[in-house]
């Protein structure tokens, strides 16, 4: 095994959730620590090894530690690119993984200069036990935002319970949390569900995810403007005001939206900025619910449908189900309907696969943004300044679209769930209100829009807060290396 300690900064060991919407911003974020002279050596499983090309290529002194996933009953044999697994598979990976523990633990102690941190996503909470062993500090990744995590962690420590244990809509009440936000019980984690099942695996998961807040630092990539009441108010009185860093929102390396992200797709990313140059600016609809989510085939038509009879100009990045790739499916297939295309002529682009996203949402003629409200997503449009139409599915998106819609006002929420199939002339309205200049929130909602994307720029160049934290927590990191001396 290669000895990746040089003579430059702190030696860090990154270990990310092999999972698309997991990887790419901690590899952004590890991009920025290789700028800031840090010394690397990432974990990955070995199909993985072909996403952080841009970042080896740019920095060739990080060396891999590429470890196979261990078995487990429920991952089909010789599975290791986790990324296509289905939702369903989460408790079965989650578990696997903490099978890498001393595996890990072997490869530390083989190390003539071994790490002086982990730094691993919030998913892989285990590793904080991990480094306890090895006596080093473990920081916490979060890709998701504040809020998310400070009503992760309250659900999780508190257990709280419903009344009737089959009313799906049995209110929860995050008192401790800053405004006291109520969900529904089906809206909680559905890994906290299950939990209180009583499925087997469970209790690793629970002290897991209650390690994070145990251990020596959290980064968040956020934005103190945005989700900064649960930065101070809640995180920071947990975990102490030095050891939370707020870094977003990261971007592309050298904000080079054009790099590949992701997999392959039907329409080539210059065809799609060729497309939308036809356009004025702020007239088209961007759609797309991310890298999982694939609508029922009643969803499809309800949403071509509205798409339809808006008369918007749209974009719309289409998942279809293949293979293991059925998360939110409910069984169901999203297949664009027969004839759609033909239809909506050449005001309408559809996308099967991967889309250009960060490049779409900069286009001066995007002025609206159909969205599963996950993190990234919501992020990549902030820096664009589009405002969002928010229909979240599942895990944080409901936290996610509640703090975009209720407390920033830069979102209108349009419906709830994945297995919700929206009134298509209601959603045919909201889709052409987004850009029409006459609809009763979209001026104040694109203010807002445009408000928080400076906030967002502001924070990540010299002297903002992002980018202020982000100096500190290398400063802290590189301390640890002199204290090891």
């Amino acid at each position: 095994m290669l000895d990746s300690a040089g003579c430059g900064g702190a030696h860090i060991l990154i270990f990310p959730y092999p999972a698309q919407g997991h990887m790419l911003p901690l590899l952004d974020f590890t991009h920025q620590l290789a700028a800031r002279g840090l010394t690397i050596t990432i974990l990955v499983t070995p199909k993985n090894v072909p996403i952080l090309s841009p970042l080896l290529s740019k920095y060739p002194s990080i060396q891999t530690l590429v470890l196979p996933l261990p078995p487990h009953p429920s991952i089909p044999a010789g599975v290791e690119n986790v990324k296509d697994l289905p939702f369903t598979s989460f408790t079965a990976l989650y578990c696997a993984l903490g099978k890498l523990y001393d595996p890990i633990l072997h490869w530390f102690r083989s190390q003539p200069s071994p790490p002086v941190a982990i730094i691993s996503d919030f998913f892989l909470g285990w590793t904080h036990h991990l480094a306890c062993q090895l006596g080093i500090p473990r920081i916490v990744f979060s890709p998701s935002s504040a809020a998310a995590i400070s009503l992760m962690h309250l659900l999780w420590r508190d257990l709280p319970t419903r009344e009737n244990p089959n009313d799906p809509n049995f209110p929860i009440t995050f008192s401790k949390a800053p405004n006291s936000p109520t969900y529904p019980w089906w809206q909680l984690s559905p890994i906290f569900r299950s939990y209180v099942q009583g499925e087997p695996e469970m209790d690793f998961i629970r002290d897991s995810i209650l390690a994070n807040l145990a251990s020596w630092g959290i980064v968040f990539n956020s934005f103190k403007d945005l989700d900064g009441v649960y930065l101070m108010n809640y995180v920071r009185e947990e975990l102490g005001p030095h050891r939370v860093w707020a870094v977003g929102p990261l971007l592309p390396p050298d904000d080079n939206p054009s790099i590949e992200r992701g997999g392959s797709n039907s329409v080539a990313a210059g065809d799609v900025m060729s497309w939308l140059d036809r356009f004025e600016d702020h007239t088209v609809v961007y759609v797309c619910f991310g890298s999982q989510v694939v609508l029922s085939n009643e969803q499809m038509e309800a949403l071509a449908a509205a798409l339809e009879v808006s008369g918007c100009r749209f974009v719309w990045c289409v998942k279809e189900a293949s293979g293991g790739s059925t998360a939110f499916t409910g069984g169901a297939s999203g297949v664009v309907p027969s004839g759609f295309e033909e239809r909506v002529g050449g005001r309408g682009l559809v996308i099967r696969g991967w889309a250009p996203q960060v490049l779409i949402l900069r286009h001066r003629a995007v002025g609206a943004f159909l969205t599963h409200c996950g993190w990234n997503s919501v992020l990549e449009a902030l820096v664009a300044g589009v405002p969002m139409l928010a229909w979240p599915m599942g895990a944080d998106q409901f936290i996610n679209a509640r703090l975009l819609v209720e407390e920033k006002g830069m979102a209108v929420k349009l419906c709830e769930g994945r297995q919700v199939t929206p009134n298509s002339t209601e959603l045919a309205k909201a889709i052409a209100e987004s850009v029409g200049a006459h609809g009763p929130k979209t001026k104040s909602v694109r203010v807002r829009a445009m408000e928080t994307r400076q906030a967002a720029l502001h924070a990540i160049n010299p002297g903002g807060t992002s980018f202020k934290d982000l100096d500190q927590l290398v400063n802290d990191l590189n301390g640890l290396k002199l204290r090891a001396k």
